[in-house]
């Protein structure tokens, strides 16, 4: 009888350091989750900013090429009545 109340006495307390270890190493998931939440957001927010940064560049990128072949076609066009007349 003494023997199994020290069995379960010993099992109580192993319980208990496991208990404490448990909630030890939760803590530390728990602050590394939150690193890990945080650098997430980070590496969104970045990834939003390239994104817009990308869009601005194509849109300047056509503006430019939209300008150049315009002044290439304004050099092939006829030259209107009001040009013939400056000449």
């Amino acid at each position: 009888m003494l023997k199994q109340l020290v069995e379960y006495v010993l099992s109580v307390l192993n319980l208990a350091r496991d208990t404490r270890t448990n909630k030890e190493e939760i803590v530390e998931l728990r602050r590394e989750l939150d690193e890990l939440t945080s650098a997430v957001e980070r590496l969104s927010f970045e990834l939003r900013a390239v994104r817009e940064e990308d869009r601005h560049e194509r849109d300047k990128l056509l503006l430019r090429i939209e300008n150049t072949v315009l002044r290439i076609e304004r050099r092939h066009l006829p030259p209107t009545k009001e040009q013939r007349r400056l000449k």
